[in-house]
């Protein structure tokens, strides 16, 4: 099954003094998902924001918020970030010890679930899970810092989870490094969900953002052609 390219702008790069007209910008600039990146200073060594910013930013848009819980435990915050907007939940595979009951909490919320592995996670993890995601996030650098560089042994990680994945109605995102130049190495491995922080956001206004989506978009179709 061949999954249409998304773009998902990552607003941890975004103006934090006008995050609500970065939102609108970027989705006005073509974004497909808003990406929500939630880092407790605990599972990652750096901390973002909760689920109070989400709710306050959720009438700038209908646009699907894609939350990323890089966060330990995760279970307890799962009905708020819900709660506050989010469309999906990601939660990772290294973050507690019953990741299965974590993505039954996430669906029975009526919300889009997805699991997290970190570069040095085996993907074997998500073998008995597979009938139950929505997503895959597949990190392409470690996670807890943006602006780090596509790390490119996953590559191959990502064909063998595309692999796994079969023709199940599962989206395949990567996340990390992700720029103009990098982005035909995950689609051409099978990814079709693409997380970019600094690449898009660093251009400071709409009609950059625009420009650098379109341009993502079309190197990514054109890496799977």
């Amino acid at each position: 099954m061949t999954r249409p390219i998304r773009i998902a702008p990552s607003i941890l790069a975004a103006d934090y003094a006008r995050l609500g007209q970065e939102v609108r910008d970027v989705v006005a600039a073509g974004a497909d998902w808003v990406h929500l990146d939630i880092m407790d200073g605990h599972f990652v060594p750096n901390i973002s924001f909760g689920p109070d910013v989400i709710k306050a930013l959720r009438p700038h848009t209908d646009a699907f918020f894609d939350c990323h819980l890089m966060i330990a435990p995760a279970d307890p915050y799962l009905e708020a970030f819900a709660k506050a907007g989010c469309d999906g939940i990601t939660v990772h595979a290294e973050a507690g010890p019953h990741l299965d009951r974590s993505i039954q909490a996430i669906k029975a919320m009526g919300k889009k679930a997805g699991v997290s592995i970190n570069p040095a996670t085996p993907e074997a993890v998500l073998e008995y899970l597979l009938d139950k995601l929505d997503l895959i996030l597949v990190m392409t650098v470690n996670p807890g810092f943006g602006g780090q560089k596509f790390i490119p042994a996953m590559e191959e990680k990502i064909r063998r989870v595309r692999r796994m994945i079969g023709e199940r109605p599962i989206e395949l995102q990567v996340d990390g490094g992700i720029a103009l130049d990098t982005i035909a190495l995950p689609a051409s491995a099978g990814a079709n969900v693409f997380v970019a922080g600094s690449a898009i956001f660093g251009g400071g206004h709409v009609d950059a953002y625009r420009k650098t989506i379109e341009t993502l978009r079309a190197n990514a179709e054109g890496a799977r052609a």
